[in-house]
């Protein structure tokens, strides 16, 4: 992977306006190129953080019908509960864009948590199969355009979490956990090997509460190991930083 590419910005909203210029570029780009651009959503801050891009000038600038929307990890309840990765990507981003509904891949409900990440599995690789999603050359895991990640304070991505054992899986797409330490528990989420082979990876972090993090991530002693699971995001492709001010707090 070539070096990151970080946008240090002074806050929020511009790390905001810069996410959608970078955005409207990349869907261009693969429009063009492959018809279509499959994107993977994370949850908290970042559906947020996505606002600009369903606003002028930028909304009119995309080719919405060609978006292909995932879900980098999900909390395993219905899609209409509050906890929902969907309903929270529904509620702030995906009802404001005419995404075609069958272009958008919740998980299926009332599934157990390891149920539920069989399933997603099963359905990513048949979308290779069908050749609506690429596959890697290098890991055969489906290789989407662009993901999009948010960070939490402690470094975990996704469901991947420091202190559990999902984070060391090399074979699965998906996975599941039963004892997730931000409630709630049942989750399934995206592995490394299937993160890694993307596109392109935005990791888009916020907030003073992310500077330790961040610092450990890329400070000066990052090379000296990996402690955290956001250290080992690697993409095939390219990986861009979305920092404000306040993340950056603790870098030298």
């Amino acid at each position: 992977m070539a070096a990151p590419n970080i946008h240090k910005l002074e806050t929020e909203d511009h790390v905001a306006g810069a996410l959608a210029d970078y955005i409207t570029d990349l869907s261009s780009k693969f429009i063009s190129a492959n018809g279509s651009f499959s994107v993977v959503l994370s949850g908290g801050s970042l559906i947020d953080t996505l606002r600009k891009v369903v606003e002028e000038p930028y909304v009119s600038k995309i080719d919405w019908s060609k978006w292909l929307i995932f879900f980098l990890d999900e909390r395993v309840v219905p899609l209409d509960h509050p906890d929902s990765n969907y309903k929270l990507a529904f509620d702030g981003f995906l009802r404001k864009v005419p995404i075609p509904e069958s272009n958008v891949y919740p998980i299926k409900e009332r599934l157990s948590p390891e149920e539920a990440a069989d399933e997603y599995e099963q359905r990513l690789k048949h979308l290779v199969a069908n050749k609506t999603l690429k596959a890697s050359p290098i890991t055969g895991c489906a290789k989407f355009d662009l993901m999009l990640v948010g960070m939490g304070p402690d470094g975990h991505v996704a469901s991947l979490f420091c202190w559990h054992f999902q984070r060391f899986e090399k074979k699965k797409w998906v996975t599941f956990i039963t004892d997730s330490p931000k409630p709630p528990p049942n989750r399934i989420t995206f592995t490394f090997p299937l993160i890694n082979s993307a596109s392109e990876i935005a990791m888009v972090v916020t907030g003073e509460d992310a500077a330790d993090a961040i610092k450990v991530a890329l400070g000066e002693h990052a090379s000296y190991g990996y402690p955290l699971p956001v250290q080992k995001v690697s993409p095939e492709g390219g990986l861009t930083w979305f920092l404000d001010k306040e993340a950056t707090l603790k870098l030298k």
